[in-house]
């Protein structure tokens, strides 16, 4: 039984740092594309990064040079290290196997399968 498991969101003030794990059951990560996605209150969810099967990086426009995103294969995990903050970041984040990330006018899509139940990310002072 696929199964993916968000943790690691907060409350953190503008300009702090997350790191959000994405983990793994049922499959072997490294064999698929992971996408992260958030979802914002009143908006549609929008990818934010994706690392490829063969660890290609892709990342919106809005977080590039902010977040990076990872996975620690003999973990089954994947991460999203996300410093910086701003309260636009504010959102439920999600992880997912598959991606759809628009970047700098160009995207990268994979047919997204599998959703994790989602982690909160709240920026706030």
């Amino acid at each position: 039984q696929v199964q993916l498991v968000e943790s690691g969101g907060g409350l953190v003030q503008p300009g702090g740092s997350l790191r959000l794990s994405c983990a793994a059951s049922g499959f072997t990560l490294d064999y698929y594309d992971i996408g992260w996605f958030r979802q914002a209150p009143g908006k549609e969810r929008e990818g934010v990064s994706c690392i490829s099967s063969s660890d290609d990086q892709y990342y919106a426009d809005s977080v590039k040079g902010r977040f990076t995103i990872s996975r620690d294969n003999a973990k089954n995990t994947v991460y999203l290290q996300m410093n910086s903050l701003k309260p636009e970041d504010t959102a439920v984040y999600y992880c997912a196997t598959g991606c759809s990330v628009y970047y700098s006018g160009s995207s990268y899509y994979t047919r997204v399968r599998d959703w994790g139940q989602g982690t909160q990310v709240t920026v706030s002072s």
